[in-house]
């Protein structure tokens, strides 16, 4: 079952390191002619890191593109990150990421002190329009001639950022709660692939955000 992550000196020292490698990402890619800047997925500044039993933490960030309409080709924008990310990775000792469906994966890391914790960063590339955010997929289908490149709506993500100013702080303890709750019920189903982190996140802010307006909170 999920939990949330005690350990804060731990916390701050992992995320510390995963956020500095996503922010010299966002400066790498401005030799990509990509502007972009970093957005953290319900994670440490909400206080909001959930661990499965014991297993690893991922850090999940969202790649925010600012002018994703420069890229008609997704194929190549999730290149050049992919590229510039790998520059990133090396310069710091990392290995190459991975290219999953919708993100991409740093191989898992470890503090040789302290807690030894494995994590890793998931790096979702995301666009936003009056419509919501967009996820850039990466649909694979073992012959990659056949492969399909292309942005989807994430459901519910319209006023994301506004939703979640107005219910902070009085109501956050409640997305907290309801978030946590999200997780657990996916992963008790076996859904947790159809429903990752940023999902439940969302999901958690709309539910709580409808209660409040409701007067039901």
């Amino acid at each position: 079952m999920y939990h949330w992550v005690e350990d804060k000196d731990f916390l701050t020292r992992a995320y510390h390191d995963c956020a500095d490698l996503v922010n010299q990402l966002v400066q790498e890619l401005r030799n990509y002619g990509i502007e972009a800047r970093m957005n953290v997925v319900g994670s440490k500044k909400r206080n909001m890191i959930t661990q499965n039993g014991n297993q690893p933490i991922d850090f999940d960030f969202n790649l925010l593109i600012e002018n994703s309409n420069e890229y008609p080709n997704e194929r190549e924008l999730k290149e050049d990150i992919r590229e510039a990310f790998n520059e990133v990775l090396s310069a710091n000792g990392w290995d190459d990421c991975d290219d999953s469906t919708s993100a991409l994966t740093t191989k898992q890391m470890a503090f040789k002190k302290g807690n030894k914790t494995p994590f890793s960063i998931d790096v979702c590339i995301v666009k936003q329009d009056r419509y919501g955010l967009h996820r850039l997929i990466h649909r694979k289908t073992g012959f990659v001639a056949l492969d399909q490149w292309y942005w989807n709506l994430v459901p519910n993500s319209r006023d994301l950022w506004e939703k979640e100013d107005a219910l902070k702080p009085d109501y956050w303890m409640d997305v907290r709660e309801t978030y946590l709750t999200k997780k657990n019920r996916y992963l008790s189903w076996q859904q947790m692939d159809e429903h990752p982190s940023f999902d439940c996140y969302i999901e958690a802010v709309n539910e709580v955000y409808e209660k409040v307006r409701r007067g039901v909170l």
